[in-house]
């Protein structure tokens, strides 16, 4: 391993075990903490979630929120259910139009949240602790230079005849592989796609947020190529599990991934891209990947009141 890439991992990487909660009460002091959590038809998962961290955490986390994008089950009343303020994705700003997608629910949250902290975390987690919460909080209470913190685990993937912790498959085969071609300043950071991830306001606000999963990954390299790899901490929470998609979905993950990335070396790249694919009967279906972004939230211009959520 570089001895300068090594040097960062030792520097900047955390443990759960580093941030009890009585510390991290301390550290925070004044500073305001919001939870986001997008969601999108999980209602079997995230009413344990939310209820989970407003049990734990209520004398940590200022603002619990669950964005809806565009569910068609349950899981906006299973979530206000469980204690979380709910927001649809179509009731914000709906002027500037209304999007499926991870990153569009992550960056309209900035339209209904106040904090100075956000902390992100999915919707689909079956195996997980409220550390994944905050124990993301320590770096950036503790570190006034730290912007962007990622939590990292082993993933859970099973497979139907036995656990194996092979999960992460566009991490492994895609992200982390460009990652060491193209930014091995960031080749030490263990989970680049992950999740469950946390950021100050101010900086969350001066990125560009793409509509899909290329959120965690534009994240990443636009704190690193403004800001330096010491801007960017991690923390080991253990273990994670959570339902697991199918290579076709992951492979329009993938695609987003790789158009994310392209685009920060520079290279155009069309807002849609179709992704073929050849079936069993050897017909072509076409799948149509959004690869757009929306532009950082600091400069937009004021528009018209949101409304408050229902509880």
């Amino acid at each position: 391993m570089n001895p300068v890439h090594q040097g960062w991992f030792a520097r900047n990487t955390s443990s759960t075990q580093d941030w009890p909660l009585a510390r991290l009460l301390s550290l925070k002091a004044s500073t305001t903490i919001a939870v986001v959590i997008p969601a999108r038809d999980e209602q079997q998962t995230v009413g344990q979630v939310v209820g989970e961290i407003a049990n734990d955490l209520s004398g940590l986390v200022d603002e619990l929120l669950v964005l809806d994008s565009l569910s068609s089950d349950r899981t906006a009343s299973v979530a206000r259910a469980a204690g979380a303020t709910v927001w649809s994705v179509e009731d914000i700003r709906p002027d500037l139009g209304v999007r499926a997608g991870k990153g569009e629910a992550l960056w309209k949250s900035q339209f209904v949240t106040s904090s100075e902290i956000v902390v992100f975390i999915d919707a689909d987690l079956t195996g997980w602790g409220t550390h994944f919460v905050s124990a993301l909080l320590g770096p950036l209470l503790s570190d006034p230079d730290s912007l962007l913190v990622k939590g990292f685990y082993d993933r859970i993937l099973d497979m139907g005849d036995g656990i194996s912790s092979e999960g992460g498959r566009v991490t492994e085969l895609v992200a982390r592989p460009w990652l060491a071609l193209n930014r091995p300043s960031l080749s030490c950071v263990v989970q680049p796609l992950a999740g469950e991830w946390a950021t100050r306001r101010s900086h969350l606000a001066s990125l560009s947020i793409p509509y899909g999963y290329g959120v965690e990954l534009a994240t990443l390299l636009d704190t690193e190529s403004r800001h330096g790899v010491n801007a960017i901490a991690q923390v080991d929470l253990g273990h994670r599990a959570h339902s697991h998609q199918n290579l076709h979905d992951l492979g329009a993950m993938a695609t987003e991934i790789l158009a994310v990335a392209d685009r920060r070396r520079r290279l155009q790249q069309p807002d849609e891209i179709v992704l073929p694919r050849l079936g069993r009967d050897r017909t072509w279906t076409e799948r149509r990947v959004v690869t757009a972004e929306r532009p950082p939230f600091e400069t937009l211009e004021a528009g018209p009141r949101v409304e408050k959520a229902r509880r």
